[in-house]
């Protein structure tokens, strides 16, 4: 691709990012936040130290919420559309679309939900606050591995191609993939800091709900993206108004 080309899908990936932000938003206002509301209630009527709001929960809740989802869903569509650029036509025959979704499916698998099964998202009250650093650092070292060999995965895939044919060595791969995470899943560290009264039903559906605003981010994401990468790249012939078809001028 020609820097014009990187540069017109660059923007188009923010713009697809930025759309999905939006969908995403809808799912967490409307599933996130009523088990946000709830485990902050469980944590008010377990405290005897108030402290006072530098921010108001409504704000937080509004103006907050729709600016951190949309500004990472511009981010990241940005980044997603440059990993596109190179792999489009290097992952196998797939067009723009299959590519923008089978780029953003792995990218929701590795990026998100292996280091979400290690390290589940967990609602306010749950978690010491002395420890923030170490599971920080614990659920970003899980994300970056788990890019890493989905990209070595990718890699070897590739490699047994010739050799097994595309379905066994996309086996093979994906069993080497799934092996070595499970490996990193019993090495590493467990963290689990849910006080024992916290509300099971609760727990689950706050991360049930975090599931489903990444998942509609990053499916969002695909399509649109797919969408408006399928009409730079292969722009549909103009017609005429008798309904003829025009060639395209170069």
């Amino acid at each position: 691709m020609n820097s014009a080309t990187v540069r017109n899908l660059l923007v188009r990936g923010m713009l697809a990012g930025l759309g999905a932000g939006v969908l995403a938003l809808v799912v967490a206002y409307v599933l996130g936040e009523p088990s946000v509301n709830s485990a902050i209630g469980f944590e008010e009527a377990h405290s005897h130290e108030h402290e006072m709001e530098v921010v108001s929960r409504t704000l937080q809740s509004t103006a907050g919420l729709a600016t951190g989802v949309l500004v990472y869903g511009v981010a990241f569509g940005g980044i997603a559309a440059l990993a596109f650029c190179f792999a489009l036509g290097r992952v196998g025959r797939f067009g723009p679309r299959a590519t923008a979704l089978l780029l953003s499916g792995t990218a929701l698998l590795a990026v998100y939900v292996v280091p979400f099964l290690k390290y589940p998202a967990n609602p306010p009250s749950v978690g010491d606050p002395d420890t923030i650093g170490k599971r920080t650092t614990l659920y970003f070292l899980m994300m970056v591995l788990s890019v890493l060999l989905a990209v070595a995965a990718t890699q070897l895939g590739k490699r047994l191609a010739p050799s097994l044919g595309t379905w066994w060595a996309t086996v093979v791969a994906v069993a080497a993939f799934v092996v070595v995470i499970g490996l990193a899943y019993q090495f590493l560290p467990v963290v689990n800091e849910v006080p024992k009264d916290f509300p099971a039903a609760l727990l689950w559906r706050f991360r049930l709900s975090a599931l489903a605003v990444q998942a509609v981010l990053w499916g969002g994401f695909g399509l649109l993206f797919g969408e408006l990468a399928e009409r730079q790249l292969h722009p549909a012939p103009a017609r005429a108004s008798s309904g003829h078809t025009v060639p395209a001028s170069n």
